[in-house]
């Protein structure tokens, strides 16, 4: 899991910003981790496409540059696809995210860099979530206290990415691509891109993202991004229940962050790391034109039951 501190640094980065659409704030910790590496963005409005806001974390490993530089850029590169001016937008974020690795690669200041970062990044556009995932990174959405939708992990022993893997020359040992990486999808990383027989998609590591298109309704309430310094520890469902009773009882965006990061920091470090890692975490309330207490009240409803909850309660009507 790499090295400890002494004493986990608990001092929190936390910032906010809210629209009409948008209640948002994110807070990040550095934790037990001798440097902190992750990266985030959250803009309500996009340069270039007022009407787009977006919102990424990037979780960085063998140093922050990789991290910073795609947290900087990345969101500029998927505009400038022509793809995004015609409305392809999903391939414009497919398209942004080889774009930016080719760039990193090419640069003078980048292309040595050993470092790499996963990304999850949210664009929301004409009341659709475009999520964009390399890595282990995650997001989740919550409608009526359950989870609707999630990004799908990039791990080595996933069997598609085992075997691109091994197409590519490389190999999966203790679920970790070459005995090294423990996931199988990230910006940067370039040692692991450097095969000339294969296409960039096709790399022992790939930038390529997958990409989905999530539809917003009313009923959703928020959804969180975060490293898997989060995942690692609570489940997703557990995270919604987190926020969605923090929200009820009118606990502020940035607080419930705070709290999240706190409630996953392991007392002290533990043998696989679980709670040890650098943590960031992205809360995006969602007030579809309403105020901050319209959510509280619709997260203070109970939440959506279970298919084998709605059977048991119809059978003893």
């Amino acid at each position: 899991m790499g090295q400890t501190l002494s004493e986990p640094v608990t001092t929190k980065d936390t910032s906010t910003c809210s629209n009409h659409l948008y209640k948002v704030a994110s807070s990040c910790m550095q934790g037990w981790r001798i440097n902190m590496e992750d990266a985030h963005t959250h803009l309500l409005s996009l340069p270039g496409d007022k009407e787009a806001s977006f919102f990424g974390v990037y979780d960085g490993h063998g140093g922050a540059r990789v991290a910073e530089y795609s947290a900087n850029h990345l969101h500029r590169k998927i505009l400038s696809q022509p793809e995004y001016s015609q409305g392809n937008i999903e391939e414009a974020i497919r398209k942004g995210f080889l774009a930016l690795d080719q760039e990193m690669s090419q640069d003078e200041t980048m292309k040595e860099e050993l470092a790499g970062t996963t990304c999850i990044c949210t664009l929301i556009k004409d009341n659709k979530l475009y999520c964009g995932n390399a890595g282990d990174s995650r997001v989740i959405a919550s409608v009526r206290g359950k989870v609707d939708f999630s990004s799908m992990d990039h791990k080595p022993c996933n069997e598609l990415e085992t075997k691109r893997i091994i197409a590519a020359g490389g190999w999966v040992e203790f679920n970790r691509v070459n005995g090294n990486l423990a996931l199988s999808r990230a910006l940067g990383d370039f040692v692991f891109k450097k095969n000339s027989e294969k296409s960039a998609e096709e790399q022992i590591v790939t930038a390529n993202p997958d990409v989905t298109v999530y539809e917003i309704t009313q009923d959703l309430e928020f959804t969180v991004l975060a490293c898997d310094g989060i995942w690692d520890v609570l489940t997703n469902q557990e995270v919604v229940d987190f926020v969605r009773s923090r929200i009820a009882q009118r606990v502020e965006p940035d607080v419930i962050c705070e709290d999240l990061l706190t409630r996953c920091l392991a007392p002290a470090p533990e043998v696989g790391g679980l709670g040890c890692d650098n943590m960031t975490a992205i809360l995006v309330c969602f007030l579809h034109g309403g105020t901050y207490e319209d959510l509280v009240l619709k997260c203070s409803r109970p939440r959506l039951p279970d298919v084998g909850e709605q059977n048991s309660d119809s059978s003893t009507l």
